[in-house]
């Protein structure tokens, strides 16, 4: 613990950070710690804080690019760099974290990782995951990349891979931009044929997950499948 002189002579979020661990500390002071330096005219707090309200949710900072975060006044190429290598690895450390054991245990379960990793995107991905026995991942494979508005594959191309990695069961998912995850009219159709195709040759349909902005549509948990 610190002690009460901590008022008259306010610790440095470094020091902060050292004596009270990181959770104690505001947004704020987290990302001063990661700019490290401030400007002639900006203190690295005061440079954290006009980062913050120009993006207002941390939400919009995590998706900001290199080009709008140097539109703030004190931020550079090389720090605008920095910045977005750090939210690459946050993200990517939760998602190794929730996906360490390669196994699909539930829909839910999965759509919380297909959302840290799909959410992002401007254009729709289509994903086939092709599972064993025991519903751990064999491959997880990119089938299409299609305009803002559509993301359609033939069946067969997704099946194609599942005969050839021998996969038992097969689940496939792909995000809307526009942050809604309630299928349209194609997105039905396309469960509907992937459900038979995959009847057909004696391999198990699990789900169709579509991805949306933090949330996710499930055509299993909606009995559609």
């Amino acid at each position: 613990m610190y002690d009460v002189r901590e008022a008259e002579y306010p610790m440095l979020p470094r020091e902060r950070l050292n004596v009270l661990g990181e959770s104690y500390l505001s947004d704020q002071e987290l990302l001063a710690i990661l700019l490290r330096t401030g400007t002639a005219k900006l203190s690295v707090l005061e440079l954290a804080g006009q980062i913050l309200k120009h993006f207002v949710t941390l939400e919009n900072f995590r998706k900001s690019s290199i080009e709008e975060l140097m539109t703030i006044s004190g931020i550079g190429m090389t720090k605008a760099v920095e910045i977005r290598a750090m939210i690459e690895l946050g993200k990517r450390i939760k998602t190794t974290e929730r996906s360490r054991e390669g196994q699909v245990k539930g829909s839910q379960q999965f759509a919380t990782i297909l959302i840290d990793e799909m959410s992002d995107f401007d254009q729709e991905h289509l994903v086939a995951v092709y599972l064993d026995g025991k519903n751990k991942i064999i491959k997880k494979k990119t089938i299409f990349v299609g305009t803002v508005n559509s993301a359609t594959a033939n069946p067969r191309e997704i099946l194609h891979f599942a005969v050839k990695t021998l996969a038992a069961s097969l689940l496939v998912a792909h995000n809307h931009p526009s942050g809604d995850p309630n299928p349209s009219d194609a997105d039905s159709v396309f469960t509907q044929r992937i459900a038979s195709a995959c009847d057909i040759i004696g391999l198990q349909f699990i789900d169709h997950i579509i991805v949306g902005d933090g949330c996710y549509f499930s055509f299993k948990e909606n009995t559609l499948v």
